[in-house]
């Protein structure tokens, strides 16, 4: 699939501090949702929307993930010689992806906040890129950075993805101030107020880890991290960068088609991995039967 937008951007630096004492040793991009880690159906999805070329942002410990993504051809071999040819081709078409995708890694530098490991990764860039969180996994008919890229070919301007949201869960979010509603999902905004009381929130969407980000995003961004480094104090945010860009420029956020699922705390992955349990082929009849007798509390 061609895509007008090459590159993908997945910062996978954070601490996983909320889901801790899981993430003390393994990375939660490398935690297991369904059969694979998070980080893998961020890839995926990525690759299935026609990205080329992939920059992972990555901090101390976490070489698990280059490890996962690097081509093991003795691992194959080995596994072909016991006779288990479907773990082969599973282990093989995961070094696959880091050649389709073209991964490349990156360690974290400046300042703390989001918006630094994008900084990083556009450095070298002067085009639109798709920013990825690998804290997401979403599940539709079309991958949802594939649904980003559309809306920013007919918008040709930075683009969010949104969820609709439960009111009631506003505090929880970064919800957009809707300006226009365009049709079929697509709507003008004019920036995001960062978890909002629900009767101050601005509108019932949720922003949630997908970006189309442009050159333009990338200047405030640069420039709030050299006011900070000439005072340091606070974070640098993409939400505040995209803030200041809409005060006079074109923003768009477009719902998104699809189931999401949050893995980026404990009561959310568990519900993550349920539904992709229940989902599977194999496990999903032999959960329906536990489920209904698991002991109430």
């Amino acid at each position: 699939m061609s895509s007008t937008i090459r590159r993908a951007i997945i910062p996978a630096a954070g601490l996983g501090s909320r889901l801790l004492p899981a993430t003390k040793a393994v990375p939660k991009e490398m935690l297991i949702v369904g059969d694979r880690p998070v980080i893998e159906h961020t890839v995926r999805e990525v690759i299935e929307s026609g990205i080329t070329d992939i920059t992972i942002v990555i901090s101390g410990g976490k070489s698990m993930i280059q490890e996962h993504f690097r081509p093991n051809p003795a691992l194959v071999a080995q596994l072909r010689a016991d006779g288990k040819d479907g773990h082969a081709d599973a282990v093989r078409e995961i070094g696959e992806l880091s050649r389709l995708g073209h991964i490349t890694y990156l360690d974290q530098h400046g300042p703390y906040g989001n918006g630094t490991p994008v900084l990083n990764a556009y450095r070298h860039l002067d085009e639109a890129a798709l920013v990825i969180w690998p804290d997401d996994v979403f599940v539709s008919h079309i991958p949802r950075a594939q649904q980003l890229i559309t809306a920013y070919e007919k918008t040709n301007a930075p683009v969010l993805a949104l969820m609709p949201m439960d009111p009631a869960d506003s505090h929880r979010y970064g919800v957009p101030v809707v300006k226009e509603d365009l049709g079929e999902g697509s709507l003008r905004i004019t920036g995001l107020v960062e978890k909002p009381k629900p009767d101050e929130a601005p509108s019932n969407y949720a922003a949630i880890g997908g970006y189309v980000i442009t050159p333009g995003i990338v200047d405030e961004l640069r420039e709030a991290t050299r006011r900070w480094h000439e005072s340091p104090a606070g974070e640098i945010y993409l939400t505040d960068a995209i803030n200041r860009y809409a005060a006079g420029r074109a923003v768009y956020g477009q719902v998104i088609d699809g189931t999401w699922y949050d893995t980026g705390n404990p009561l959310a992955y568990i519900s993550a991995q349920l539904a992709f349990g229940l989902a599977h082929p194999e496990y999903g009849p032999a959960l329906r039967k536990l489920i209904p007798a698991a002991p109430a509390e």
